[in-house]
Parts: structure tokens; sequence; C-alpha cells
């Protein structure tokens, strides 16, 4: 990669003063934080205006799939607003018509029509009004340890703190317990039993809820920032049987794990489970212009043949959105993208985080698929004690806390959550960068490795 500028403290320091002044932050507290001024990027790396160079292992929010300003990319993006910056939804585009027919052309099934968004959670917005409407039935079931996005419905069917502060309970959302061994809501002691529990379970919740009334099951088909939990063998088709027996529609938000994130296109593509519908954003174009979407069935879809679908945005399929879109597509699959993120997760980080798991009491468990890991940290790792408390914060979060710290002075920008963190660079990082912070990673679990027993 290039050689980042050379520090510039004053414009920093300009940066800074702006953005206290005059930028509202979200998910925060806004006199307890301090952003860091960022001066620019590339690859899978940034840097800020004192002269530190980070390693991006938190691909942002989990969505620079191909890594910071790739070239083709920015380069479609440039032509694209030289050629017709925006137009109307309603009107058909080059270019948004390519972007559909790249995104049908890899999901799963019969998911041939996109309806665009301008992010994830608009799209699950839309998934679900998709759901309601097509069955005529009111109520929606999500799973604990999820997340979903944070508008109005979206953030109902989240499963973890950040619903707390906006949850209506009227909207229509009941939640379950999904599997997920390590931390098993069902005493399982095996992969096949946490799968049946975890299925009769939903099938009981289906059952004292009313078949009838439940428009749409919703899962992330491999949860994201709850904990990168991949679902046991078995589960997704046992909820796509549930949901064919009962008339339910099964929508699969692939917003974080989608185009390339498990080293499929998408994550659905590891269990054979093709959804009624399937939400997607993020990794679609890494990012670079706010865009999201719905994959849609061919049976749904019909719904909507003479009936109009009330529901749109103004900046639905933007054209900038699409072509980087396009461009982002088409560079994951001529440069393999997607088969790296696959090789690097199989021969390079899972075996690294393994090995660090061996040395370090703080990690209880590793787990993840592609460039898409998580190590779940603990006080002691028989009792699988998580190193900090649920929704901690303040002093309770300190361990945490220190460990992200360590990360930073080391050159690696984490993605932290809760107790765990989270190994996910972008799907071009290479074998060298991989084992950059993997060392890197190793290091700083010394200060976890202080607070556990």
């Amino acid at each position: 990669m290039s050689v980042q500028p050379s520090p510039d403290l004053a414009a920093g320091a300009a940066v800074k003063a702006a953005d206290r002044a005059h930028v509202f932050h979200s998910w925060s507290a806004q006199g307890l934080i301090d952003p860091l001024a960022v001066a620019g990027a590339e690859g899978s790396y940034f840097w800020d205006y004192d002269g530190n160079r980070y390693l991006d292992f938190s691909c942002q929010l989990v969505n620079t799939n191909i890594g910071h300003q790739h070239p083709k990319v920015v380069a479609a993006i440039q032509e694209q607003a030289a050629k017709l910056c925006t137009i109307a939804p309603g009107f058909a585009v080059d270019v948004r018509s390519e972007a559909a027919r790249l995104v049908a052309e890899r999901t799963p099934g019969d998911l041939d029509k996109i309806f665009f968004t301008n992010g994830g959670a608009e799209a699950v917005e839309n998934a679900v009004r998709m759901a309601r409407l097509h069955t005529g039935r009111p109520k929606l079931l999500s799973a604990y340890r999820s997340y979903h996005g944070a508008t109005a419905t979206a953030i109902n069917l989240t499963g973890d703190p950040r619903r707390w502060a906006s949850d209506s309970a009227s909207a229509g959302v009941v939640h379950f317990w999904a599997p997920f061994l390590y931390r098993s809501p069902f005493h399982s002691d095996s992969e096949a039993q946490e799968c049946e529990r975890a299925l009769r379970h939903l099938e009981d919740t289906i059952a004292f809820e009313g078949p009838q009334t439940i428009a749409a099951i919703i899962l992330e088909t491999i949860p994201g920032t709850a904990g990168i939990m991949v679902p046991p063998p078995g589960y997704l088709a046992g909820v796509r049987e549930i949901c064919d027996r009962y008339g339910i529609v099964f929508i699969l938000d692939e917003v974080m794990a989608g185009f390339g994130r498990t080293g499929h296109w998408f994550a659905a593509d590891h269990f054979g489970v093709t959804p009624d519908l399937l939400t997607f954003a993020k990794g679609v174009n890494s990012g670079y212009v706010p865009l999201g979407g719905v994959a849609i069935s061919a049976e749904i879809a019909a719904t909507f043949d003479q009936r109009p679908y009330p529901g749109g945005l103004t900046y639905s399929g933007h054209p900038l959105a699409c072509a980087s879109a396009v461009a982002t597509i088409n560079a994951m699959a001529e440069e393999g993208i997607v088969e790296n993120a696959a090789a690097i997760g199989e021969n390079v980080i899972g075996p690294g985080l393994r090995e660090i798991a061996d040395r370090h009491p703080s990690v209880g468990e590793v787990r993840g698929l592609g460039v898409f890991w998580a190590l779940d940290l603990v006080k002691d790792e028989e009792t699988r004690e998580p190193l900090v408390p649920y929704n901690a914060s303040g002093p309770a979060n300190q361990p945490m806390a220190d460990f992200a710290a360590a990360c930073k002075r080391g050159g690696l920008w984490p993605f932290v959550n809760m107790n765990r963190t989270h190994v996910v660079p972008p799907c071009t990082v290479t074998e060298a960068e991989a084992k950059e912070g993997l060392a890197i990673l190793d290091e700083a679990l010394g200060a976890a490795d202080a607070h556990t027993a």
C-alpha cells in the first residue's frame, strides 16, 4: 500500500473541534466520547492525523469487504457521477438494472427480484412489510442475540440491549432462543442436541403464539454483532421446514454475513437453504455509497403484480450506489475475493485463533467462517463466566476496555462487543496482513488475561 500522509496535528485538531461542535454521534453519550479523527485509508488500513496507522480488523462496521478505496469502485463512482448522478426510482436505469441482475445472479434459489434501499435496517423494514402483506398476518418472530437495525420495526426485532430504549412492546414482535451451544439456553451437550432442542423450542413458541398469526420468522443466517454463532447443521433447514408447514415467510438477514464475508457469496450457501426474502447491505458495495436491499422470491413478488407495493424511498436504487455495487461485485468475481476470504479463514485466521486460544486463559471459544470470527472472552474457562457482565459499561467493562486499548496501541483496530472481540478484516486481506493482525491480537490478549480467575 502507499505510505499514508505525514502527521498534520493542526488539521487533526480542526477536524476534532468541528466534530465536537456539530456532529451528533450514534449510540453514544455525546459528552463522554472522543472520536478518532481519520485522515485517510487504503486497503486493510486507515490512519489518523498523528501518523498512527491501524490494521482494520473491524472493517469499520463489518462492511468494507473489499477494503478501503478499491480503485475500480472509486472509478465507477466517478464515472457514474459524470454520466447521471441521480434519478427517481420510478425510472428504468441501466446501472440499477445491472446491479439488480448481479445480486439476483448470486442469491440462492428464485430470489430474482431486488428492491433497493439505503441500508440494512430499511431492507429489514421492507422485508417484514412484504411478509405481512403477503400473509395477511401481524406477528413477527426473531431471535434473542440478534441485531436487525435501528429503524422502528427493525429495532424491535433486534434481540440485544440496543432495543430496550425504543421497544414499544406493540410492534408485534415475539423473541425466541436460537441455538448457541457454548452458552446453550437448552443445556445441550452436542450440536445435534442443540439443534433438536432449539427447533422444538421454536415450534412450541409458534404453537403458543398461534401459527395463523405469524407472518414471518427472521434470522441472521450467522448472527453478527451478537457473537458470530454459526448455526448447527440442520437448524436452518429445520426452520425452513417449519415455515413451510405453517405458511410462515422465512427471512434471512444477510446484511453483515453476505457478499463474501463467510467465504461464500451468501452465508445461506453454507447450509443449502433458500429463504423467501433475503436482506442485504454493507458488503454489496463495501459501504462506499449507502445501499441495501431485499431479494424477493417469485411467490412473494407475484403478490404485488396487480397490487401496488406500499413502500418506497427517494434514493431507492440510487445510481451512484448501484454503480459502486456493480463495480464491487465484478471486482469480487474477477479478483477471487470471495475465494480469498474462504482460504484466509480456513488456512490462516481459524488455525491462528485456535493457537492463540491455547495460550490465553481469557479465550473461552473460537468460532467463525471466512473472515467472520469471534473470540468469546471469559474470566474462567471452566465456568465460562464472561469476562465482563452482560451489557457492561463504565468500570464493569474495564477488562474489555483494557484489551481494546492494547489492540490500538499495537496498531490494530478491533471490533469489540460485550465480552467478545470479533476478527472481521476485509475479504481482500492478505496472508501477511492477517498474520500481522493475529500477532497484535495475541499480545493484546495479555490485558484480558490479567482479569481472569
